[in-house]
């Protein structure tokens, strides 16, 4: 697997590992063991790391570079993986307008479809965007994505990320 797709897989492991620490926040909650107002880092995690430091590398750099190499894909894959993007920033915003306004079970509900749409959404880039990227593009090619994505990084902070990663 190539250098690039690898950075891609590790993000989703670090999103998958926040997903299950939410999940289990919110049954802490439920027992009165935690306070909803925790949520509000989680939803910090999935809109800073999930969507910013990750979705950008999709949006930035990997899907113009796949439809370069094949235009069809615009209105296919990136398409629907794009529009997944759109929904779970939406969906965030609900969780967070039920977390302020003190709706455990109302942000729990959003939270567990969005979990569940971020879960399909990240089993459908592993096992066929990712793949498509590879077999699209040439080594040297992927080595430029890599560059691509080490700036992206670097654009937000490339410390700030590992200090999300190390929250998780």
């Amino acid at each position: 697997m190539n250098k690039a797709i690898e950075i891609l897989m590790q993000e989703h492991h670090h999103i998958k590992k926040a997903i299950a620490g939410t999940q289990a926040l919110f049954l802490s909650i439920a027992q009165g063991k935690a306070s909803l107002s925790d949520v509000k880092n989680r939803i910090d995690f999935f809109r800073n790391y999930a969507d910013s430091y990750h979705h950008q590398k999709e949006e930035k750099v990997l899907f113009p570079e796949m439809i370069k190499r094949n235009e069809m894909l615009e209105f296919g894959v990136v398409h629907e993986m794009l529009e997944n993007h759109a929904d779970f920033r939406e969906l965030l915003a609900e969780i967070e307008d039920s977390v302020n306004d003190g709706d455990a079970q109302g942000a729990q509900q959003k939270f567990e479809k969005y979990a569940e749409m971020l879960l399909e959404h990240i089993a459908v880039e592993d096992d066929e965007v990712f793949q498509i990227a590879e077999t699209l593009m040439n080594e040297d090619e992927l080595l430029t994505v890599l560059y691509l994505f080490e700036d992206c990084d670097r654009e937000l902070g490339a410390a700030e990320k590992l200090n999300w990663e190390s929250k998780i």
